[in-house]
């Protein structure tokens, strides 16, 4: 069985991640890495030793690669970014479907294949991977298109590509499916990034909800899967105290 390598996302913290000695500290803790933080901090976190596992590959979470008109803009962001990402050693990319706006998930489906396409040689060429995101469509993201797994393990089989994954929100997948571990299990080869938060509410990872972390982490660390999980919750009570507690939580 494996260990888990835990990452920090950035948003959720970014009063405490801005303060002097966060990184330090985070490393202190156990953690291997902050994600999606602004660049002005990367020097911050890997002076701390800590790695950065993946950024936001393109703007407009809702109005994203599942429309045509995107896809001239999302081209020139994502190729910026894979070569950032490539030259400061930052593994993987974050990409979104959009929201559906009447469009049938089949169709949307193509549209999104055809997008990645455009730029997936890049990303080969250079390592990187890019994770389409998968989210909740009923609580946080109203209409978004890719919020089952099955939807998105298929765009992954019609991009074809073993640089192009999916970054399975367990909090996401909790509210739109459950069953987290047999599908993880079922998909590995497919996911390339994780996070987590307590559902509901997205906060702490602790004994108030209803995901039992603890049994989703062995099962991820008893398959091949080598990448990150990020933490991505709003903490509640002392911020550092539940740091802490997630990380003992997934610490198998």
């Amino acid at each position: 069985m494996g260990r888990i390598k835990q990452s920090l996302t950035f948003w959720p913290i970014s009063k405490l991640a801005s303060e002097p000695g966060f990184a330090v500290r985070v490393a202190e803790m156990g953690f291997v890495a902050i994600e999606m933080a602004p660049e002005e901090i990367w020097p911050a976190i890997r002076e701390a030793g800590l790695a950065i596992p993946i950024i936001v590959g393109h703007g407009t979470l809702t109005d994203g690669l599942n429309k045509r008109g995107n896809h001239d803009r999302i081209e020139r962001e994502l190729r910026a970014n894979i070569q950032k990402a490539a030259q400061n050693g930052i593994p993987s990319l974050i990409v979104f479907s959009g929201n559906r706006n009447g469009l049938p998930d089949d169709e949307g489906l193509e549209i999104c294949a055809e997008g990645i396409r455009r730029v997936i040689r890049q990303a080969e060429d250079e390592g990187v991977t890019l994770c389409m995101e998968l989210l909740n469509s009923r609580v946080d993201h109203p209409d978004y298109q890719c919020d089952h797994t099955d939807w998105g393990v298929r765009l992954c089989e019609a991009v074809g590509s073993p640089r192009f994954k999916l970054l399975y929100d367990i909090y996401h997948m909790q509210i739109m499916e459950g069953d987290l571990i047999r599908t993880i299990r079922k998909n590995i080869q497919h996911i390339g990034h994780f996070h987590t938060a307590g559902n509901p509410g997205r906060h702490n990872l602790d004994d108030t909800q209803e995901i039992h972390y603890p049994a989703v982490m062995r099962a991820i660390a008893a398959t091949s899967y080598d990448g990150f999980v990020g933490h991505e919750f709003g903490p509640v009570g002392d911020p550092l105290s539940a740091l802490r507690q997630a990380h003992e939580a997934c610490d198998v």
